[in-house]
Protein backbone atom coordinates (compact mmCIF):
# COMPACT_ATOMS: atom_id res chain seq x y z
CA UNK A 1 0.00 0.00 0.00
CA UNK A 2 1.11 3.18 -1.12
CA UNK A 3 2.09 6.10 1.77
CA UNK A 4 -0.58 7.90 -0.02
CA UNK A 5 -3.22 6.06 0.42
CA UNK A 6 -1.74 5.00 4.15
CA UNK A 7 -2.10 8.47 5.25
CA UNK A 8 -6.29 8.40 3.79
CA UNK A 9 -6.74 5.31 6.45
CA UNK A 10 -9.18 6.35 9.08
CA UNK A 11 -7.63 6.47 13.35
CA UNK A 12 -10.31 3.47 13.57
CA UNK A 13 -8.53 1.67 11.05
CA UNK A 14 -5.16 2.20 12.89
CA UNK A 15 -5.76 1.01 15.43
CA UNK A 16 -7.43 -2.01 14.44
CA UNK A 17 -4.09 -2.55 12.28
CA UNK A 18 -2.15 -2.02 15.30
CA UNK A 19 -4.03 -4.25 17.65
CA UNK A 20 -4.07 -7.05 14.98
CA UNK A 21 -0.53 -6.53 14.91
CA UNK A 22 -0.40 -6.62 18.51
CA UNK A 23 -1.99 -10.10 18.32
CA UNK A 24 0.19 -11.44 15.53
CA UNK A 25 3.51 -10.34 16.95
CA UNK A 26 2.32 -12.19 20.47
CA UNK A 27 2.00 -15.51 18.82
CA UNK A 28 5.02 -14.83 16.97
CA UNK A 29 6.90 -13.99 20.70
CA UNK A 30 5.13 -17.05 21.95
CA UNK A 31 6.70 -19.02 19.35
CA UNK A 32 10.24 -18.31 19.95
CA UNK A 33 9.43 -18.18 23.94
CA UNK A 34 8.73 -21.76 23.26
CA UNK A 35 12.51 -22.34 22.01
CA UNK A 36 13.58 -20.81 24.95
CA UNK A 37 17.52 -20.13 25.39
CA UNK A 38 18.18 -22.75 22.99
CA UNK A 39 19.38 -19.81 20.39
CA UNK A 40 21.56 -18.32 22.74
CA UNK A 41 22.91 -21.57 24.14
CA UNK A 42 23.69 -22.72 20.92
CA UNK A 43 25.77 -19.65 19.90
CA UNK A 44 27.23 -19.75 23.08
CA UNK A 45 28.90 -22.75 22.31
CA UNK A 46 29.68 -22.05 18.85
CA UNK A 47 31.82 -19.12 20.09
CA UNK A 48 33.41 -21.37 22.95
CA UNK A 49 34.19 -24.12 20.07
CA UNK A 50 35.72 -21.80 18.16
CA UNK A 51 37.63 -19.95 20.40
CA UNK A 52 38.85 -23.19 21.66
CA UNK A 53 40.20 -24.31 18.05
CA UNK A 54 41.81 -21.13 17.90
CA UNK A 55 43.60 -21.22 21.23
CA UNK A 56 44.72 -25.24 20.02
CA UNK A 57 45.61 -24.03 16.51
CA UNK A 58 47.69 -21.64 18.67
CA UNK A 59 49.19 -24.18 20.95
CA UNK A 60 49.80 -26.12 18.06
CA UNK A 61 51.42 -23.17 16.16
CA UNK A 62 53.67 -22.57 19.74
CA UNK A 63 55.11 -26.49 19.40
CA UNK A 64 56.22 -26.44 16.13
CA UNK A 65 57.97 -23.20 16.33
CA UNK A 66 59.48 -24.78 20.05
CA UNK A 67 60.82 -27.99 18.01
CA UNK A 68 62.33 -26.03 15.53
CA UNK A 69 64.39 -23.97 18.57
CA UNK A 70 65.65 -27.27 19.62
CA UNK A 71 66.64 -28.55 15.88
CA UNK A 72 68.27 -24.73 15.43
CA UNK A 73 70.33 -25.19 19.19
CA UNK A 74 71.38 -29.07 18.43
CA UNK A 75 72.76 -27.71 14.90
CA UNK A 76 74.81 -24.93 17.60
CA UNK A 77 75.98 -27.75 19.61
CA UNK A 78 77.36 -30.17 16.47
CA UNK A 79 78.51 -27.00 14.67
CA UNK A 80 80.00 -26.07 18.35
CA UNK A 81 81.72 -29.84 18.58
CA UNK A 82 82.73 -29.87 14.93
CA UNK A 83 84.98 -26.42 15.41
CA UNK A 84 86.45 -27.69 18.85
CA UNK A 85 87.79 -31.05 17.45
CA UNK A 86 89.29 -28.34 14.64
CA UNK A 87 90.85 -26.13 17.54
CA UNK A 88 92.13 -29.35 19.15
CA UNK A 89 93.99 -30.56 15.97
CA UNK A 90 95.56 -26.62 15.63
CA UNK A 91 96.57 -26.91 19.14
CA UNK A 92 99.24 -29.30 17.95
CA UNK A 93 100.95 -27.67 15.50
CA UNK A 94 100.91 -24.05 17.50
CA UNK A 95 104.42 -22.62 17.65
CA UNK A 96 104.35 -20.66 20.64
CA UNK A 97 101.96 -19.71 23.87
CA UNK A 98 100.47 -16.96 22.53
CA UNK A 99 98.59 -19.08 19.76
CA UNK A 100 98.26 -21.74 21.99
CA UNK A 101 96.05 -19.60 24.70
CA UNK A 102 94.30 -18.19 21.93
CA UNK A 103 92.98 -21.74 20.46
CA UNK A 104 92.21 -22.22 24.30
CA UNK A 105 90.11 -19.43 24.40
CA UNK A 106 87.89 -20.48 21.42
CA UNK A 107 87.34 -23.82 22.46
CA UNK A 108 86.45 -22.75 26.06
CA UNK A 109 84.08 -20.28 24.32
CA UNK A 110 82.48 -22.97 22.09
CA UNK A 111 82.08 -25.10 25.06
CA UNK A 112 80.26 -22.07 26.52
CA UNK A 113 77.56 -21.95 23.60
CA UNK A 114 77.04 -25.89 24.25
CA UNK A 115 76.54 -25.72 27.84
CA UNK A 116 74.10 -22.36 26.54
CA UNK A 117 72.78 -24.59 23.54
CA UNK A 118 71.82 -27.61 25.90
CA UNK A 119 70.33 -25.23 28.93
CA UNK A 120 67.81 -23.53 25.96
CA UNK A 121 67.03 -27.32 24.69
CA UNK A 122 65.83 -28.35 28.21
CA UNK A 123 63.95 -25.38 28.77
CA UNK A 124 62.25 -25.95 25.03
CA UNK A 125 61.36 -29.69 26.21
CA UNK A 126 59.84 -28.49 29.58
CA UNK A 127 58.49 -25.65 27.70
CA UNK A 128 56.50 -28.48 25.28
CA UNK A 129 55.76 -30.51 28.06
CA UNK A 130 53.61 -27.89 29.81
CA UNK A 131 51.96 -26.81 26.41
CA UNK A 132 50.87 -30.48 25.32
CA UNK A 133 49.25 -30.83 28.60
CA UNK A 134 47.24 -27.64 28.44
CA UNK A 135 46.53 -28.49 24.50
CA UNK A 136 45.34 -31.90 25.38
CA UNK A 137 43.04 -30.39 27.88
CA UNK A 138 41.70 -28.01 25.63
CA UNK A 139 41.28 -30.97 22.70
CA UNK A 140 39.07 -32.89 25.33
CA UNK A 141 37.43 -29.91 26.40
CA UNK A 142 36.53 -29.10 22.67
CA UNK A 143 35.51 -32.80 21.90
CA UNK A 144 33.13 -32.45 24.85
CA UNK A 145 31.71 -28.90 23.57
CA UNK A 146 31.64 -30.50 19.69
CA UNK A 147 29.13 -32.78 21.58
CA UNK A 148 26.78 -30.51 23.43
CA UNK A 149 26.64 -28.20 20.50
CA UNK A 150 25.39 -31.28 18.31
CA UNK A 151 23.01 -32.08 21.30
CA UNK A 152 21.58 -28.63 21.56
CA UNK A 153 21.82 -27.88 17.65
CA UNK A 154 19.36 -30.88 17.21
CA UNK A 155 16.91 -29.49 19.75
CA UNK A 156 16.77 -26.59 18.24
CA UNK A 157 16.68 -27.79 14.88
CA UNK A 158 13.62 -29.86 15.62
CA UNK A 159 11.63 -27.28 17.48
CA UNK A 160 12.27 -25.03 14.73
CA UNK A 161 10.97 -27.60 12.13
CA UNK A 162 7.84 -27.85 14.71
CA UNK A 163 7.19 -24.21 14.19
CA UNK A 164 8.78 -22.87 11.07
CA UNK A 165 5.75 -22.48 9.00
CA UNK A 166 3.62 -21.53 11.20
CA UNK A 167 6.27 -18.54 12.40
CA UNK A 168 6.90 -17.87 8.56
CA UNK A 169 2.82 -17.46 8.13
CA UNK A 170 2.49 -14.95 11.00
CA UNK A 171 6.03 -12.79 10.16
CA UNK A 172 4.12 -12.64 6.33
CA UNK A 173 0.87 -11.39 8.22
CA UNK A 174 2.68 -9.15 10.70
CA UNK A 175 4.46 -7.91 7.55
CA UNK A 176 1.22 -6.83 5.98
CA UNK A 177 0.07 -5.25 9.09
CA UNK A 178 2.97 -2.66 9.71
CA UNK A 179 2.13 -1.49 6.06
CA UNK A 180 -1.03 0.10 6.96
CA UNK A 181 0.35 1.70 9.87
CA UNK A 182 2.51 5.28 8.53
CA UNK A 183 6.01 5.27 10.32
CA UNK A 184 5.29 7.63 13.17
CA UNK A 185 2.93 4.77 14.77
CA UNK A 186 4.89 1.76 13.35
CA UNK A 187 7.99 3.20 15.06
CA UNK A 188 6.28 4.23 18.15
CA UNK A 189 4.40 0.71 18.38
CA UNK A 190 7.50 -1.19 17.94
CA UNK A 191 9.57 1.24 20.49
CA UNK A 192 7.04 0.80 23.02
CA UNK A 193 7.43 -3.31 22.50
CA UNK A 194 11.04 -3.22 22.78
CA UNK A 195 10.89 -1.76 26.36
CA UNK A 196 8.53 -3.81 28.06
CA UNK A 197 8.75 -7.28 29.35
CA UNK A 198 6.32 -8.82 27.64
CA UNK A 199 6.43 -7.46 24.60
CA UNK A 200 2.39 -5.85 24.38
CA UNK A 201 2.86 -2.63 23.08
CA UNK A 202 -1.03 -2.06 22.13
CA UNK A 203 -3.62 -3.53 24.63
CA UNK A 204 -7.31 -3.63 25.74
CA UNK A 205 -9.10 -1.62 28.71
CA UNK A 206 -9.57 -4.61 31.04
CA UNK A 207 -12.05 -3.96 34.24
CA UNK A 208 -11.32 -0.18 33.54
CA UNK A 209 -7.51 -0.41 33.41
CA UNK A 210 -4.53 -0.45 31.50
CA UNK A 211 -4.25 -4.57 30.30
CA UNK A 212 -0.87 -3.47 30.66
CA UNK A 213 0.34 -1.90 33.60
CA UNK A 214 -2.64 -2.43 35.02
CA UNK A 215 -3.63 0.97 36.68
CA UNK A 216 -6.75 2.45 36.45
CA UNK A 217 -7.86 4.91 33.51
CA UNK A 218 -10.35 8.03 34.25
CA UNK A 219 -13.80 7.31 32.49
CA UNK A 220 -13.32 10.45 30.19
CA UNK A 221 -10.38 8.66 28.65
CA UNK A 222 -12.14 4.84 28.36
CA UNK A 223 -14.87 6.95 26.73
CA UNK A 224 -12.50 8.51 24.59
CA UNK A 225 -10.88 4.70 23.38
CA UNK A 226 -14.10 3.24 22.69
CA UNK A 227 -15.05 6.15 20.19
CA UNK A 228 -11.58 5.21 18.44
CA UNK A 229 -11.07 8.85 17.22
CA UNK A 230 -7.66 9.10 17.99
CA UNK A 231 -4.63 6.93 19.48
CA UNK A 232 -4.26 7.43 22.82
CA UNK A 233 -1.74 6.17 25.46
CA UNK A 234 -1.30 4.85 28.83
CA UNK A 235 -0.20 7.53 30.68
CA UNK A 236 1.28 5.47 32.96
CA UNK A 237 3.68 3.24 31.08
CA UNK A 238 2.92 4.56 27.48
CA UNK A 239 1.73 1.44 25.74
CA UNK A 240 -1.28 2.68 23.19
CA UNK A 241 -4.58 1.77 24.67
CA UNK A 242 -7.99 -0.18 22.61
CA UNK A 243 -10.75 -1.44 23.23
CA UNK A 244 -11.66 -5.02 23.12
CA UNK A 245 -14.72 -4.06 20.63
CA UNK A 246 -11.90 -2.80 18.28
CA UNK A 247 -11.77 -5.99 16.49
CA UNK A 248 -15.43 -5.81 15.41
CA UNK A 249 -15.43 -1.86 14.01
CA UNK A 250 -17.92 -1.12 16.83
CA UNK A 251 -17.22 2.23 18.14
CA UNK A 252 -19.49 4.30 20.87
CA UNK A 253 -20.49 7.86 19.48
CA UNK A 254 -19.51 10.77 21.69
CA UNK A 255 -21.17 12.32 24.03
Amino acid sequence: MSKAKTEEISVEEKLRALFELQQVDSKIDKIRTVRGELPLEVRDLEDMVAGLETRINNYTEELKNLEESISEKKNVIKDAQALIKKYETQQGKVRNNREYDSITKEIEFQNLEIQLAEKRIKEYKANILAKKAIAEESQAELESRQKDLKIKKKELEEIVAETEKEETALIKKSKNSEAVIEDRLLNAYKRIRANVMNGLGVVTVERDACGGCFNKIPPQRQLDIRTHKKIIVCEHCGRILVDAEILTGKAVAKA
